[in-house]
């Protein structure tokens, strides 16, 4: 058996090992990804990106996002009120695509262990994000003039326009790559 065919072998048996633990089926049917989905509608992206970073719907559970969308008149201390059609169709896109009716992994945790009595509107109240983020000094984040806020995900998710928080792509300015 020629060595070329043995590799051949192995990269195919590997590749039938390795692939259900990067797509599983969950309860639902559908199949898991890793991550959370990336922004994919141009009017959010439009209107929301102007000021802060597109955060991906898959980041809060649906009751956050008619919360935060109810309340645009006073955004985090801004007026980003909407006509009606537009604010219509953002929410519709964030609730659809939300943490809770996600098939993200990741999107999948940030919508667990929240009580639904509170409901958050800070993607950095959440229990996932905050247990992520714990290890975190302080003065890297906060006391970080590149950064300043848990808020500013994308200062150090360098990937995070694409749906990508892995923690080995976090680079906090100032201090590098980030590894605990």
């Amino acid at each position: 058996m020629k060595i070329s065919h043995i590799i051949t072998g192995w990269l195919i048996l590997t590749g039938l090992v390795i692939t259900p633990f990067a797509w599983s089926d969950d309860d639902t049917g559908r199949y898991s990804r890793r991550g959370v989905a990336m922004v994919d509608n141009p009017l959010y992206k439009n209107e929301c990106t102007s000021c802060h970073m597109g955060y991906p719907p898959g980041l809060l559970p649906e009751a956050s996002w008619i919360k935060l969308m109810a309340g645009l008149e006073d955004h985090f201390g801004d007026n980003a009120e909407l006509d009606a059609e537009t604010h219509r169709i953002i929410k519709d896109y964030l609730v659809r695509n939300s943490a809770d009716k996600s098939n993200y992994r990741r999107s999948q945790k940030f919508a667990r262990g929240y009580s639904g009595n509170k409901v958050p509107i800070r993607i950095s109240e959440l229990p996932y994000f905050v247990h992520e983020h714990n290890e975190i000094p302080t003065h890297m984040v906060k006391g970080n003039k590149d950064v300043r806020s848990f808020s500013h995900c994308n200062a150090c998710h360098r990937k995070a326009d694409q749906g990508s928080f892995r923690e080995r792509e976090i680079y906090i300015p100032g201090y590098g790559q980030w590894d605990d």
